[in-house]
């Protein structure tokens, strides 16, 4: 039985919202103790002075020696050299005058296997098809250039790795999903299917057109693929399960937002919203599952294996695929059931993607949460590696990982990640902030307070966070590394249940509609803490928003630059930053976010503060996922989810918000845009 119109209403197609992950944090918008007396001088000082004293909390001392040996304001940027777009609401893709678009590897284009076509109109591939295809809802994503044979990198070939972070589940089957129990074993498998990581070969002929390639390394890893477990928490008793009493083993990523790339060629895939996916139907589940957000109850479209819930049979699931969600206990032991499960997700996973029989790991020392990506600062021999990532909720927190060993490029590999420090960040008033180490014995993290080994504080990161004091963020996504200057910036999305009386310094908004980016500067090595810097600089880069409440760098946001939710952030090799948006489902080319548009894609130079609007993109889309070929010739951009916008009563009339990119009556689709200059030039320039 397909779903009804009333059913598929219940569905509420706006994943992206602020909902998606409930708010976790006890604490939640208390910034540590120490600090509240000077956070609310600055929340006074911002609130009587509005925008002027946005600017003033950007011209503060660390602000300030941000800005040193920056060139003058209104000097005008040399790195943009494109026309800025105007705001759009087009079912299309839209760039500057000089560009061209080709739209490649959409959502169930074959890359392996039997290479199964793919159904465009009805969307009636199966679940086997599907895990030989490109999945659904296209993220952060890296080109892995092909080698020449002086050993240079290529831009006309490479590997293609991208996240699939999730399903729309109504696009995914050919009448929308089934929800009465129990829910059909292939419409499950479909969807678990549909997530995980692609590694695609592609390759540009001479006319510029990329495809493609049926290659032997191409690859799919889903919701089921076995991953091996290490680090810190390897082995340890949280992480035991039915499937792996000994803690060393998983089974499947899913919901992979942003990524990261190691030093030595890897690529990471880092589970953010995983939790939506379990439910513990204990009364007072442990603090590694409410911490996190993990369901009290079955979700209507669950992968259970539960009687009486929309779930496959227990029959049907002899693999134990759907059982391992419900983290219910129901045996003497962890080894008995699933309780230990979610455990095994929130991490991020290394993947190679040069060799498709290569075990995909998952690296614990990183720490446990709603991970959006892992960037690094650039890697020097001698040095220790230093690694940062965001926790896409609201009221969480900044990471920073700080490897043990130093970096040495003939044996760099993935023991760098298994063995360091995590810290956490906390902002202080007047521009100046500092990392906390979750390190047992510790910042109090002891047994007393109930940390018994370095492994529960990594699968508790949240708890430990709270514990030592760390600024809660408004919801911190992608972030970038400056490659000439090391300079760390964050996309700060929004937080709309952050009040007036609840902001601090580094989030002075509240409610907090339109978002941030936040940036800073390390210090150098402190003496007695190793050659890593705990000390830094911050300031607001800049306050998204509408022409009345968006400012850079102490100047208003015009037409040629306004957005709101910003998200997908990269830094290409010359400097320019590239901001991509979230707008979420429910708040697109509505209300205060009319203005918008839809989802877009800005260039801005961070020396000047100069920002112009380059790419806006179809109808009820994200713009996530931005790399460049080497040559910076082309630039790979994700569009996630377009159409989903979509309520379920137009989907049962066929009235679709999106047909991009086939257009009518073909089904919406993910995709990955290449765009280059029609004169052959470096994008952006």
């Amino acid at each position: 039985m397909s779903a009804s119109r009333n059913d598929l209403d219940l569905l509420a197609f706006a994943r992206h919202s602020e909902d998606d992950e409930p708010i976790c944090n006890p604490l939640n918008s208390r910034p540590f103790a120490e600090l509240l007396e000077e956070a609310k001088l600055a929340r006074r000082g911002f609130l009587r002075g509005g925008l002027g004293a946005a600017v003033a909390l950007m011209l503060s001392p660390g602000a300030t020696a941000l800005a040193q040996g920056r060139p003058a304001r209104g000097q005008g940027s040399q790195l943009l050299g494109f026309t800025a777009i105007p705001t759009s609401e087009a079912d299309t893709v839209v760039v500057p005058e000089g560009y061209r678009v080709q739209v490649i590897l959409p959502w169930g284009e074959p890359i392996t296997g039997r290479h199964p076509v793919f159904d465009a109109l009805g969307a009636t591939n199966s679940a086997e098809d599907q895990a030989q295809q490109m999945g659904m809802n296209h993220d952060g994503m890296h080109f892995f250039p092909a080698l020449d044979e002086d050993g240079q990198p290529r831009s006309d070939e490479g590997l293609l790795v991208m996240n699939h972070e999730y399903v729309d589940w109504v696009f995914l089957h050919p009448e929308g999903p089934v929800l009465t129990a129990p829910r059909p074993r292939e419409q499950v498998q479909k969807e678990m299917a549909a997530h995980g990581v692609a590694v695609v070969e592609i390759r540009r002929d001479s006319l510029g057109q990329w495809s493609a390639m049926r290659s032997p390394r191409n690859r799919r890893i889903t919701a089921m693929t076995p991953m091996r477990i290490a680090g810190p928490a390897a082995g340890h008793p949280l992480l035991q399960t039915h499937y792996s009493p000994d803690g060393t083993w998983a089974r499947g990523t899913m919901n992979n937002c942003a990524h990261g790339v190691t030093p030595w060629g890897t690529y990471l895939a880092c589970e953010e919203n995983w939790a939506n996916y379990f439910c513990n139907r204990e009364a007072h589940p442990p603090r590694e599952h409410s911490r996190y957000g993990v369901h009290s109850t079955p979700g209507r479209l669950g992968w259970y294996s539960i009687p009486g819930w929309h779930t496959v049979t227990a029959e049907e699931d002899a693999d134990e695929q759907c059982r391992r969600f419900d983290a219910t206990p129901s045996g003497e032991t962890a080894h008995d059931d699933y309780r230990n499960e979610p455990n095994t997700y929130g991490w991020i996973v290394e993947i190679d993607p040069h060799d498709p029989d290569s075990v995909p790991v998952k690296r614990t020392a990183l720490g446990r949460f709603a991970h959006e990506g892992m960037v690094f600062q650039p890697a020097a021999p001698g040095k220790r590696l230093v690694g940062y990532s965001g926790d896409d909720a609201r009221f969480e927190y900044i990471y920073k990982y700080v490897s043990r060993e130093v970096y040495d490029p003939e044996t760099a590999g993935g023991h760098l990640l298994d063995d360091g420090t995590l810290y956490v960040a906390r902002f202080d008033a007047g521009g100046r902030g500092r990392w906390i180490a979750l390190e047992h014995g510790r910042n109090g993290l002891t047994r007393t307070a109930g940390f018994r080994d370095q492994a529960e504080i990594l699968v508790n990161a949240r708890a430990a966070a709270d514990r030592v004091g760390a600024t809660p963020m408004d919801r911190p996504e992608w972030g970038a590394v400056h490659p000439q200057t090391g300079e760390v910036y964050f996309t700060l999305t929004n937080n709309t249940s952050r009040d007036s009386s609840g902001t601090d310094a580094a989030n002075p908004r509240g409610p907090n509609r339109f978002g941030h980016i936040i940036r800073w500067r390390e210090d150098i090595a402190v003496p007695g803490e190793g050659e890593e810097a705990l000390g830094f600089s911050w300031d607001i880069f800049v306050f998204a928003g509408d022409h009345g409440s968006g400012s850079v760098q102490g100047r208003p946001l015009d037409d040629s630059n306004i957005f709101a939710a910003p998200d997908g952030l990269w830094i290409d090799p010359d400097g320019r930053l590239w901001i991509q948006t979230d707008i979420s489902n429910d708040a697109m080319n509505q209300g205060r976010h009319a203005v918008f548009g839809n989802n877009q894609m800005l260039c801005a130079d961070p020396d000047t503060g100069e920002i112009r609007r380059f790419l806006t993109g179809p109808v009820g889309q994200e713009i996530t996922g931005v790399v460049a070929t080497p040559d910076q010739t082309t630039l790979f951009v994700n569009v996630q989810h377009p159409g989903e916008t979509t309520t379920g009563p137009q989907f049962v009339r066929g009235e679709w918000t999106s047909h991009w990119p086939g257009g009518a009556p073909t089904r919406p689709r993910s995709a990955t845009l290449a765009i280059s200059r029609i004169d052959g030039g470096k994008v952006g320039t």
